[in-house]
């Protein structure tokens, strides 16, 4: 935006600066909880990026085109929160008084979807910043496709403020790494240089040459040596803006608790600065010393232009929209249809496992391979890629190309072997919206992905993480890459689908899935190993309806009342159904169920849920090549889990299997040791 269009005095400014200083303190400090002195600190940074740099409209906060702001130090929330009431984000002077209260929307930490404005979920350091790559991404991919026909309908910029902490993570460096190959110019990351950690200073952990780091990393580096200099602000914004190659960090010096008695130690970082020092605080800035939650009428008479310049850069992006809605309606349409998350008319239809160009026996992750490959044409919006196992993960959409610094126009991405960051990417490339992504890699490496998967569990976003080599079977690569406790550790995490298929009907199914969620994850488990299809009488069609429960009978005991019933996930569904045809040649009627997702299966009514699992049949099995932690709620206390409680062990797949009880023997060893018991008990 016109930085010209919002000048005002220096002291009007200072005004301004101070008045976001002063709520942050006071927030803290009534709440007796949280982190006063960056949003201190970093005040004359955010009132310049919002009043001068930041293309956002506060009436409109879901608009396409508006630049994406994200607080990467999420422990400076109430920076982000003062900035939001200031704007006219409809952010009250109420929340910010009731910070980090209960059923408040201004939470200890930003969380998407609590308030306006807040475009991520941040708190745990380098995620916020990592997934401002998939943010600045999207719109570069998006830009390619729909600045069509004069318009110019995507260009917007992702503004960044982080700290020591987040640049210090993992996460962050892989993340930072990629966006320079891919040449994201429209990122510009503000580095909180305040050289305080909790521990202490910096000198204590965090003492390389930051900016020559990210300069090797391919960045633009700038540097604002006194955030308090506001032109000093606005003079290394017009310069990143100039570069469009490569993103830019700007090593920002700021001092943590300015003015306060605390300036420039740990404790001014997380922890109240107590009421005496804020009384001082507020005596340095000038500023009256009992007043409570102050703003100014002038402060508030200055933020109005927010509002103004929001709504003309909207009403501007209006007759682009026009333009092109006049040149290419049907590329208007479909911009507007994937902004608003929804799916194309039809989209599912006639989706049929036996399209695929293989209908025999096949690995889950080869099912999916083709799944992903029959639904791309429909959904243009899907694009992913792997952690640099694409061949493996079969994550390919063929034709489609690869997304590069030179073209923007394919589907393909390369994370590279950067796990920790493409889960972060995914996820902000599904925040911003217009997109859907995926990404893969072994199953066992999910715990790489855990933190970016549990926020967008938390944040409601319907990322998908595609995992492969999801057990023992994969053999030879031995007990460091064969997955035994992931499965239970992801079912543990509210809000995430777990789906594990057993074949090719169930693997379209479960991708059908995930592409319909819309305020969770999906975490897809996939099999290296060939499985045979199931032939639901003969006719393969999905109705969607068996999969989307969690859990069906996919094999009915002889005479339709089971005395037995077992339970399988993936590639051991095979495994039960082999061991009910030995049980019934012994003359046991049992049942074989399918569960490829405990957690819609538990979500459906009682009606089904007993239907699948009658509560009269208490002799039950669950079979699954991985840690039988979370079956139990599905066997009873009569029933038994044959799974492993162990690490792998190096063979090929099929003897690493068996030599850790997944096997027919196993499974009826087991049924016969439950059918013992219920008869006991009978007796």
């Amino acid at each position: 935006m016109d930085a010209t269009a919002t000048a005002a005095p220096a002291a009007l400014d200072t005004l301004c600066v101070n008045t976001i200083r002063t709520l942050s303190m006071d927030g803290v400090q009534r709440a007796n909880s949280g982190h006063p002195g960056t949003p201190m600190a970093l005040a004359p940074l955010g009132h310049r990026i919002f009043t001068r740099h930041l293309k956002h409209d506060p009436a409109d906060p879901a608009w396409a085109d508006r630049d994406r702001f994200v607080l990467s130090c999420g422990h400076a929330s109430m920076l982000l929160y003062s900035l939001l009431h200031l704007s006219g984000y409809g952010v009250s002077l109420d929340d910010l008084r009731n910070f980090r209260q209960l059923h408040s929307p201004t939470a200890g930490h930003p969380e998407l979807g609590e308030l306006p404005g807040v475009e991520y979920t941040t708190g745990p350091l380098g995620q916020g910043v990592s997934a401002a790559v998939g943010m600045a991404l999207a719109e570069r991919v998006l830009a390619d496709r729909f600045n069509r026909g004069g318009a110019t309908v995507i260009d917007h910029r992702t503004w960044v403020i982080a700290s020591d902490g987040d640049l210090m993570e993992g996460v962050a460096q892989e993340s930072a790494s990629l966006a320079a190959h891919l040449g994201l110019g429209k990122l510009v990351v503000f580095w909180d240089d305040n050289r305080i950690t909790i521990d202490g200073t910096t000198e204590v952990s965090f003492t390389e040459d930051v900016a020559a780091r990210y300069a090797a990393y391919g960045w633009q580096v700038l540097h604002i040596e006194d955030v308090d200099d506001l032109e000093a602000i606005d003079a290394a914004i017009a310069e990143a803006r100039t570069d469009e190659a490569r993103p830019t960090l700007v090593v920002t010096r700021t001092h943590i608790g300015i003015g306060s008695p605390r300036q420039d130690t740990p404790q001014a970082h997380g922890e109240p600065l107590g009421a005496e020092n804020v009384r001082l605080t507020k005596q340095a800035y000038g500023w009256p010393e009992d007043s409570d939650f102050l703003v100014p009428d002038e402060v508030r008479e200055a933020y109005a232009s927010v509002a103004e310049r929001g709504a003309e850069a909207g009403a501007a992006w209006d007759e682009q929209m026009a333009r092109l809605r006049a040149a290419e309606p049907e590329l208007a349409a479909e911009l507007q249809r994937r902004m608003s998350g929804t799916m194309p008319d039809g989209w599912a239809d006639d989706l049929v496992a036996t399209q695929f160009e293989d209908a025999g026996p096949a690995a889950t992750r080869q099912s999916s391979g083709q799944a992903i490959n029959l639904v791309a044409p429909r959904l243009p919006e899907l694009i992913g890629g792997s952690a640099d196992l694409a061949g493996s993960n079969l994550t390919t959409i063929k034709d489609g190309g690869d997304i590069t610094a030179a073209d923007a126009s394919g589907r393909n991405l390369h994370f590279g072997i950067r796990e920790h960051a493409m889960g972060a990417i995914i996820n902000g490339i599904t925040a911003h919206g217009g997109l859907r992504a995926f990404g893969g890699t072994f199953l066992i490496f999910s715990d790489y992905l855990r933190p970016a998967i549990r926020l967008a569990a938390l944040s409601k976003l319907p990322s998908i993480f595609v995992f492969t080599h999801d057990s023992v079977y994969l053999g030879e690569d031995g007990p460091t890459h064969q997955p035994i406790e992931q499965l239970a550790s992801l079912r543990a995490m509210p809000n995430l689908l777990v789906l594990r298929p057993a074949e090719a009907n169930e693997t379209l199914a479960a991708w059908k899935l995930a592409l319909e969620q819309t305020d969770r994850p999906v975490a897809l488990a996939l099999t290296r190993q060939k499985l045979a299809p199931f032939h639901y009488g003969g006719d393969s069609r999905l109705e969607g309806s068996s999969v989307e429960r969690g859990a069906y009978v996919l094999r009915e005991a002889t005479g339709g009342t089971p005395e037995l019933v077992l339970i399988a996930t993936g590639s051991e569904v095979h495994t039960a159904l082999d061991a009910a045809t030995r049980l019934e040649e012994d003359g046991t009627p049992t049942r074989v169920v399918s569960m490829p997702c405990q957690e819609l299966f538990v979500e459906q009514p009682r009606e089904w849920r007993e239907a699948v699992l009658p509560p009269t049949v208490r002799a039950r099995v669950a079979v699954e090549a991985a840690a039988t932690f979370g079956w139990e709620r599905f066997v009873g206390d009569a029933g038994e889990v044959v799974g492993i409680d162990r690490f792998g062990i190096s063979a090929p797949g099929e003897e690493a299997a068996t030599a850790l009880g997944i096997s027919v023997d196993g499974v009826v060893s087991a049924a016969h040791r439950t059918l013992a018991t219920v008869h006991g008990e009978a007796r």
